[in-house]
């Protein structure tokens, strides 16, 4: 099924009053912006027909990026070095595509190679924000979204996706963002309570040591698990323990981390970890608004011994993630903001350990990112939401992602990329609740 492009050109802001809602030169990336990855993402929407004019989508981006303006600009550095976001109005890259032929839902429910054909490519762009509109023989359309990570998160970018769709539609963008990354002050003196090096940050010579494992990257499969409300209840059960309940992300990792390390055939006396992204916004005091536009996430790490997560019950991983999770609180934010601003400056020779934007290999770890809470089914041009939302083609393999089921029945779908040989495995194992 081959993808035709029909054109391609950048899309600049559209202020209706002929004035910008910003008016300086640059927004400076805050310490959470400097600290995730230095990359695009790119997320996958299918519509069914009838849908709005490529036009019409157009216009509403257009004004979307009026109220969100750093889509619209360019990373640089201002006079003393420093990353910014340049306020330029360079635009975003919007390209329409067609297929001939009617859209073979099975091909988007099966992760493949075939996704990156739906969106623009996301290596040595200088664009913030990449659009893609697919247009399918049967009236379906595909629209492929990439966004520097620098400039937002997944929280901010799916409100700007809300913002755009409701723009499409003739309203009033509400609410406009909370733009001031200016709000992130270090303590004077600062006050480093937390272990920073060697979480967030690592030394620039710092080599990871990867097990033997006899697998090429070619290898690497990406899995799509469906699980059920019913399931995930059942599992929660299990998890508790002494009255302690855990949560639904708690419970389904434990279960994820103990089938993959399975899987993967990993020896007993083996270390692995698990890291998980941790919003900040309702855990910051005082808290931040939920239309704060940037990063502000940190990450909760977890590790153990592969005997003690296969051989000790469910409950003993939900325990190590709920701990792990609830102590990047807001002691450890703001832990994190006097080290970034100080010791991250002032020590030349430390890096963000954001591993997976480079290496495809996480085993024996994994990576969880969580889209669980984002109104990314909000997305609604006039026709109504999307019948599937999905991330594009990311063949990391330990690279977890999770988000709401396309069913719409309270289920939870999980992209699972594994080696071929582990995947077989984990097939097996992943619905098993002994």
């Amino acid at each position: 099924m081959k993808v035709k492009i029909e054109s391609t050109r950048l899309v600049k802001p559209f202020y209706q009053d002929t004035t910008p809602l910003t008016t300086s030169d640059y927004v400076p990336l805050s310490v959470f912006d400097k600290a995730t990855y230095d990359q695009h993402i790119a997320v996958i929407y299918a519509y069914n027909p009838p849908t709005q004019s490529n036009a019409d989508i157009e216009l509403g981006l257009r004004k979307a990026l009026a109220a969100y303006r750093a889509w619209a600009g360019r990373i640089g550095e201002d006079s003393n070095g420093n990353l910014v976001v340049l306020l330029n109005d360079k635009g975003v890259r919007f390209v329409e595509a067609s297929v001939d032929y009617p859209l073979d839902r099975t091909m988007l429910l099966k992760p493949s190679p075939f996704l990156l054909t739906l969106h623009p490519g996301v290596k040595d762009v200088s664009e913030l924000v990449q659009v893609q509109l697919t247009r399918f023989s049967c009236g379906s359309m595909v629209v492929g979204f990439t966004a520097h990570h620098r400039v937002a998160d997944g929280h901010s970018s799916s409100n700007f996706l809300v913002a755009w769709g409701q723009a499409t539609r003739g309203l009033m963008i509400s609410p406009l963002p909370f733009d001031d990354r200016t709000i992130f002050p270090p303590r004077c003196p600062p006050e480093v309570k937390f272990q920073h090096r060697g979480a967030e940050y690592i030394p620039k010579n710092f080599k990871k040591t990867y097990p033997l494992i006899d697998h090429d990257t070619n290898d690497i499969v990406v899995h799509r698990v469906h699980y059920t409300a019913e399931f995930i209840s059942k599992l929660k059960a299990k998890a508790s323990h002494n009255n302690k309940r855990y949560t639904t992300i708690e419970t389904l990792l434990a279960h994820l981390w103990r089938s993959i390390t399975r899987a993967r055939g990993l020896n007993l006396s083996d270390t692995t970890k698990l890291r998980i992204s941790v919003d900040g916004r309702s855990r910051l005091n005082p808290k931040v608004p939920n239309e704060y536009f940037g990063n502000l996430v940190l990450w909760a790490f977890v590790t153990t011994e592969v005997k003690y997560l296969l051989h000790e019950p469910l409950s003993y991983a939900a325990r190590l993630l709920h701990e792990a999770i609830v102590k990047v609180n807001d002691d450890y934010f703001k832990s994190f903001i006097d080290f970034a601003t100080h010791e991250v400056k002032d020590d030349g020779e430390l890096v963000t350990n954001t591993e997976s934007s480079s290496n495809p290999i996480l085993w024996p770890d994994l990576e969880v990112d969580s889209w669980l809470r984002f109104p990314f089914y909000d997305l609604d041009f006039g026709g109504g939401g999307p019948y599937i939302f999905m991330p594009s083609f990311s063949p990391v393999e330990g690279m977890l992602f999770l988000l709401p089921s396309f069913l719409g029945d309270g289920g939870i779908e999980v992209f699972v990329p594994l080696f071929q040989q582990s995947l077989e495995t984990f097939k097996e194992i992943c619905y098993s609740l002994e």
